[in-house]
Parts: C-alpha cells; structure tokens; sequence
C-alpha cells in the first residue's frame, strides 16, 4: 500500500480474508457467499477497524466497503449479548442492503440485527426493539423517533458506523444524526464512510472521532473502469422516443434509468408503460411497500425497466443491471458516478448510457472535467438536437412553463395529461 495525501490506498493482492478474519462463523459466511479475493477498501478499513480504531474510508458504491465495516463490527459481537452496534444509513433501501448483508455474515452465528426504517408501522418495530437486537441498522429520522419514545437504549454501543455520510449531509439528516450521538457513549470506536470528503463531511469526521485512520480506495470522481459510457445527443422533447426505440431495438436486459424529479419518473414509466414496456417506478414519494414492491420486480426480472430518482443511486445492490440510462444529465458530477456505479458491479461489465440536450451541455462537461476525459457521443437519425433532418431549432422551455405543466399534474395522473402535456414534462423531468 502507499500514501497519497494523507490517505492509504490499497494495492491489489495485499491482505487475504484469512488475514482480515479470525472467528471461524465470518470465514465460513465468507466462503459461502463465494468471496476470495478482499476488495481494496476491505484490506485497508478492517485491520485498523479490528484494533478497535476509528475509521474514515473513502469508497464508491460497489467496492466493497459494506463487508469492510461489518465484518470486524460482527466479530467484536460474536459471544456477546446487547446493543453494541449501531449502523446509520440515509436511505430505507440501503438500510435494508445493509441489514440483509449483516445477516448473511451472521448467518453461522446467534446474533439479532435489526433494521429500523420509516415508512412502516412503529408496532412492530417496538415489540422488536424491546425484545433486543444485537446490531442496528437505521434511518435516522426513524431512530431517533424510537430514542424519544423510550423505544431504545443506545447506552451501550461500542461501534458506530455512518455510512453514506455525503448522502446524509445531502438530505438533510445533520440536526437528527447530532441528536442521535447525544444519546451514544463518548466513549467508541466510530466508522464514517463517505463517498466524496467536501468540507462539511470533512468537518463532521474530525468532531465526532478520535484521531481516526484515514482509508481510500480510490480517488474522488473515479468511475468504474469496466462500465462503458456513452453519450447520446438528443433533443430535450425527443428523449423518451430514443429510450423507446433503444429499448426496442437492442438487447438491454435489465435497465435501470435515472429521471431527475419524481413527477418525471412517474411521466416517463407511464409513456414506456403505454409503449408496452415492462416498468416499475421507484422515488421517495413511494411508500414502503411500494419502493419494496418495485424493487423486487426488478431485481427478480418481473420487469424490465426500473425509473428512478437518485434515491437509487447509492444502495441499490442488484447483480445483473446491465444498462444504467441517465435520461436527464446530473446537475452534480459526482452524483453521475454514484448513478453508473449501478451497472458493472462485482466485476461483471456494464453500459451507462447518458442522454444529452443542448441545455444541458454544460453540465456534461462538468462530469467530463471530473472524469478526466470526453466520453464518446452517439448520434440516432431524427433524435439529435443538431440533426439538420428534423428541420426544428433547439429551443429551451421557460421555466414558468415547465411550472405551470407541473402544476397540472398535482391535481391529475400521468394518464389524464395530454401527449403535448407530457412531452413538455419529460423534457425536464
């Protein structure tokens, strides 16, 4: 391994899991889960996480990093009885990764983990939290509900783990995240994993850990070398016509597209819908059951097509997404990062395919900048916004229009809005 920064990064081929593992169940998970080789973020975050120090390990979506801060979390665990960890994640889907993955470990072994999210009944989980959990995965908006409630004793964790500290920060979860660490021993060993480090992660790191171990598996902006990208020049109004022709002309098998608002995703998986595209819908506004009910159609090819905001950008661990669609540019780069890490996970290849409007050609060059490079432009007959052939002016729509079509869509589904109505919505949406 080297320094670059500040930070250790890992080389390939430096620690095994019999090095990274002692207890016999964990090695036994592992082997059975197939894993054989550690991961960069796994090699660097578990020795220092094992000798009980703090951690902050910078890793993208895909790397690994789940098992890098639950396995020595789980080992410290084994043989006793209580609430010691406590795992904090921004969204109900990563929660719910999180916890499936902390039970898959712990499967040789008797431990409880337990899995707190919003959008669901609090009964259930009361009767749970008082029965007793050995580790908690949670939401913070949820947890800490439940901590005022007098449904939760955190006086003995020993672990505290952030995960996805950018997207906490992002959506707003400081004042809960605060409010939660009053009620957390001082006294702890804190594992932060981040995505990105900007300052105000990078702030809250240094406030609440103890000269900790900084990790990286690699730098800020990286994108996954075995995703191919591709850019499609296209009209702002003819987008949902491409994807409709791409979808029917090619080969994609599992497709995962990103709309940039929820009115959009709805818009979008309604036209692929009457196109007769297999399609389910996933955003925030999507109750539990329904966000559940999506994903496993997808995941278990019920469907072909998932329409989602960026609530799935990071969390949403599916083998076999082959194709990653942004329908709208990323206003953030490192947010188109997150998005394409979706496809070409556990090593397998992946196609993120990215369309692209003149308005929004300055937020492509943003992500290129980031990248490093230009990524390839492709262009289809009659779709791109420079096609001389299509005889039209690439024009941009006043957002006052774009408000007034959305304000029609409060009082209606996407089934009732005219054709004009909804070109002019998925055209930013």
């Amino acid at each position: 391994m080297e320094h670059v920064t500040g930070f250790l990064i890992a080389q390939e081929g430096f620690l095994t899991f019999d090095d990274l593992i002692q207890a016999p169940q964990l090695r036994s998970a592992v082997e059975a889960l197939g894993w054989s080789v550690p991961t960069p973020i796994q090699q660097l975050a578990i020795p220092p996480a094992r000798a009980g120090k703090d951690v902050v390990g910078i890793a993208q979506t895909g790397t690994g990093k789940t098992a890098s801060f639950l396995l020595p979390a789980l080992e410290k665990q084994l043989g006793r009885e209580g609430l010691h960890t406590l795992i904090l994640c921004p969204t109900r889907e990563l929660t719910h990764q999180v916890a499936t993955d902390a039970r898959s470990l712990a499967g040789h072994a008797d431990l409880f983990i337990g899995e707190i999210v919003g959008g669901v009944k609090y009964g259930p989980q009361i009767r749970d939290l008082r029965a007793g959990f050995d580790m908690i995965v949670a939401t913070p908006g949820r947890l800490l509900d439940h901590i005022e409630r007098g449904n939760v004793d955190l006086s003995q964790i020993e672990i505290l783990v952030l995960d996805e500290a950018d997207r906490m920060l992002d959506m707003g979860f400081r004042p809960q995240i605060d409010a939660i660490l009053r009620h957390v021993p001082r006294k702890r060993q804190t594992l932060f994993y981040s995505a990105t480090m900007p300052n105000g992660v990078h702030a809250m790191a240094l406030r609440i850990m103890n000269e900790p171990e900084w990790v990286t598996a690699s730098p800020q902006g990286t994108a996954a070398e075995n995703v191919e990208q591709k850019v499609y020049s296209v009209r702002a109004d003819r987008k949902v016509a491409l994807l409709i022709e791409l979808l029917e002309q090619t080969h994609w098998e599992q497709v995962l597209v990103f709309t940039a608002t929820k009115a959009g995703a709805d818009l979008l998986s309604a036209r692929l819908r009457g196109a007769g595209v297999d399609v389910t819908v996933l955003h925030g506004d999507r109750d539990m059951k329904e966000r559940s009910s999506a994903l496993d159609a997808f995941s278990t090819g019920k469907v072909r097509v998932l329409v989602a905001t960026d609530i799935a950008q990071r969390g949403l661990d599916i083998e076999g997404i082959s194709h990653v669609v942004n329908y709208n540019v990323p206003r953030n780069p490192e947010d188109y990062v997150h998005r394409i890490g979706r496809t070409g996970r556990a090593g397998a290849s992946g196609i993120a395919v990215t369309f692209l409007s003149a308005a929004e050609l300055g937020a492509m060059k943003d992500i290129e900048r980031l990248l490093g490079r230009t990524i390839p432009r492709l262009s289809m007959q009659g779709f791109d916004y420079d096609d001389a052939r299509n005889g039209e002016a690439t024009t941009r729509r006043p957002a006052s229009t774009v408000n007034r079509a959305g304000s029609r869509l409060g009082s209606r589904n996407a089934g009732e809005l005219t054709p004009e109505e909804l070109q002019r919505l998925l055209a930013v949406g």
